[in-house]
C-alpha cells in the first residue's frame, strides 16, 4: 500500500467570502459537490484531536505540526458503530483527555454512545454539522468552499490543502486569503457553540 502523506491545510471561516468565491469559480470549474450531515464531538480539555462521525463511522485526526501558518493533521483512529467499549475507553476517551464515564455495556451503538456517554458529560459536546461542499483546484491545490450549518448556525468555510506549503501560500495569495486567520473545524465549532472565545 502507498504511504499516506498528510497534507498541510489552511482553512478560514466567514459569513460570506465574497470575492474569494468569485475568484475561485473564475479560476477553476467546480469539480465535485458533496452534502453530508455529520456530528463532531468537541472536548473542553483538548484542541489537538478532531473527532467526527459521519453515518456510523468515526474518524479522529490529531494535530501534529504547525508550519508557516498552516496545520498538518494525521489520522489517529478510525472506527465504526457498534463499537467495543475497550476501543471507546482506550482510544476515543484518551483523545478527549477528559474523565471517563461509567461504561455499563460491552459495546455501544451510535445512539447509545451519544445519549449515554457524550451528551451527559460536562466537558463534551455533540455538535451537528451539515456541509454542502464545492471542490476546485487552485494552483494545483485541493480547494473547497462549503456552506455549513453548525447546530443550525449558518457560516461558510474555505480550505486549501496540499503537501506543498509554497503552493498553498501562493493559492492563498491568488484567492485573496492572506489576511484570513487559519482556523480548523475543531476551533471554529467551539467558537460557534461558546466553548472558546471569539477572536478579538
Amino acid at each position: 500500500m502507498d504511504k499516506i502523506i498528510p497534507r498541510y491545510e489552511f482553512r478560514a471561516f466567514a459569513q460570506n467570502f465574497g470575492m474569494v468565491e468569485t475568484k475561485m469559480r473564475k479560476l477553476s470549474k467546480c469539480e465535485i459537490i458533496r452534502e453530508s450531515p455529520e456530528v463532531y464531538i468537541v472536548s473542553a480539555a483538548n484542541n489537538e484531536n478532531n473527532t467526527k462521525i459521519r453515518d456510523i463511522k468515526m474518524d479522529i485526526k490529531e494535530l501534529v505540526e504547525k508550519k508557516q501558518g498552516l496545520e498538518r493533521w494525521n489520522p489517529r483512529m478510525k472506527g465504526e458503530f457498534p463499537m467495543q467499549t475497550d476501543v471507546i475507553k482506550n482510544e476515543v476517551f484518551q483523545a478527549f483527555a477528559v474523565k471517563e464515564p461509567d461504561f455499563v455495556r460491552d459495546e455501544y451503538t451510535l445512539d447509545q454512545y451519544l445519549d449515554e456517554l457524550i451528551i451527559p458529560h460536562p466537558e463534551l459536546s455533540a455538535v451537528k454539522v451539515f456541509k454542502r461542499r464545492f471542490a476546485f483546484t487552485i494552483n494545483g491545490c485541493i480547494t473547497e468552499i462549503a456552506q455549513l450549518l453548525i447546530n443550525g448556525a449558518a457560516i461558510q468555510t474555505v480550505a486549501v490543502e496540499l503537501e506543498d506549503i509554497d503552493a498553498i501560500l501562493k493559492a492563498k495569495e491568488i484567492l485573496g486569503l492572506t489576511e484570513y486567520e487559519n482556523v480548523n473545524y475543531l476551533l471554529a465549532i467551539k467558537r460557534v457553540i461558546g466553548m472558546e472565545p471569539l477572536p478579538a
